[in-house]
């Protein structure tokens, strides 16, 4: 295992300090954009564009690459990135950070792209599991670590907008001096949801509201946490324990729907989210351990959803089918992440800090109502015709060359 990821570990290392980018910006615009003093539906339009351009960026990197090369794709999207954090900084007007947002966005899953069509390169069926492990510690570690940026400088100063700037800039180095011949054409999105929704509909319709739930977390968890009280190391500690109950409880929910209807244990996800959610808005915690505990345990179901869908996908998919049924979900995901936002935002104008948690319990009892009923339409997969779950990185959406490490794709 050391040797493999030795092999990969300049790719790691370029990993790791992007994420920490990610995890500082990921906090730092809905807090920026609440201190400027805009509603939360202006700052929902900004996660919408956001992750309008998340998902174009999916669809358009492959043919970018095939132009000019991994390398000089990946530079320029490292530029963009920085560029759109400093834009925030200098001009900070809502309409305007729609489109520095959309040109973050659109780079941005072209750089996890790359670098995941380059870990593929290195891929083979002996170190697949170690490789794919290192990269998932690399990316919620560099998420984890950047999130605890935000209390080391001041929201409304330009300060933190320039040090995420200068690590993606950094990001860019290990990269660009590697001497590692470029990877194979990236994977592409497939754009077939149609024949998608017939082939596996609680998967396609399942990825769409988590896609949602999940766009409503990233924009407005921070909000949430600011809103009742949380001070900047509270709200980066808040987040980071979503991401490790996704993390842990990924493992038994998965060992689970191996064993049993998948449709089962995703309407027992989410369920338990419904619970949660409204079990916080009840109780209302004040005292910040009791708020992260809560967080904590939203956080079992709030990134294993997608990961359930996609083994239930994976399930239906026939030989050579993996890869486009992935690629099919991660556009019905993208396309939820552009909603996410809009609904947390408007119930937290109207009903305050509980119109996240009132947003969050719609969405998942959506989720686990239509997962329930199609466990009633069609019978189960048989357990012998079933893939083994495999765990997803609780911090990033997916792109297809993830689908591609994950390494399904050869077993079907």
């Amino acid at each position: 295992m050391t040797s493999s990821l030795r092999s990969v570990s300049i790719l790691l290392l370029s990993t790791f300090i992007m994420m920490l980018a990610v995890g500082l910006q990921g906090m730092l615009i809905p807090l920026r954009g609440a201190a400027e003093g805009w509603n939360r539906t202006e700052i929902a339009w900004i996660g919408t564009f956001y992750a309008l351009a998340f998902t174009a960026g999916c669809v358009a990197t492959p043919a970018l690459v095939r132009r000019v090369g991994h390398i000089r794709v990946f530079a320029a999207f490292q530029a963009l990135l920085g560029t759109s954090l400093l834009l925030h900084a200098m001009i900070p007007d809502p309409l305007a950070w729609c489109a520095f947002r959309a040109i973050g966005g659109f780079a941005l899953s072209g750089a996890y792209m790359i670098i995941e069509s380059w870990l593929n390169e290195r891929v083979d069926n002996e170190n697949r599991g170690a490789i794919f492990a290192g990269y998932m510690i690399s990316s919620m570690a560099g998420v984890g670590a950047g999130q605890f940026i935000l209390p080391l400088g001041e929201v409304g100063t330009s300060t933190l907008f320039m040090v995420a700037a200068v690590l993606y800039s950094m990001a860019m180095l290990p990269i660009a001096f590697t001497t590692a011949p470029s990877p194979q054409p990236l994977a592409r999105a497939a754009l077939d949801l149609k024949a998608l929704y017939f082939k596996t509909p609680a998967a396609l319709v399942g990825s769409f509201v988590a896609g949602i739930i999940f766009g409503n977390w990233t924009y407005f968890g921070p909000l949430y946490g600011q809103s009742v009280g949380l001070s900047s190391t509270g709200i980066a500690g808040m987040m980071t324990a979503a991401m490790v109950g996704g993390t842990i409880f990924q493992v038994p929910f998965g060992r689970l729907s191996d064993r049993i209807d998948r449709r089962y244990v995703m309407a027992l996800a989410g369920f338990i989210g419904v619970a949660v959610s409204v079990a916080m808005i009840a109780i209302k915690p004040e005292q910040p351990a009791a708020i992260i505990g809560g967080v904590f345990a939203l956080g079992s179901v709030l990134f294993t959803i997608y990961a359930l869908n996609v083994a239930h996908a994976s399930d239906k998919a026939g030989p050579g089918e993996f890869l486009q049924v992935s690629g099919g979900l991660l556009i019905a995901y993208g396309i939820g992440t552009m909603i996410g936002p809009q609904v947390g935002g408007r119930l937290m104008d109207a009903s305050g800090p509980s119109g996240f948690f009132m947003a969050m319990a719609l969405l998942y009892a959506i989720y686990g109502l239509h997962a329930l009923w199609r466990s009633s339409r069609v019978p189960a997969v048989e357990n012998d015709k079933r893939t083994d779950f495999k765990v997803l990185p609780a911090s990033t959406v997916q792109t297809p060359e993830t689908a591609v490490l994950d390494g399904r794709s050869d077993d079907l």
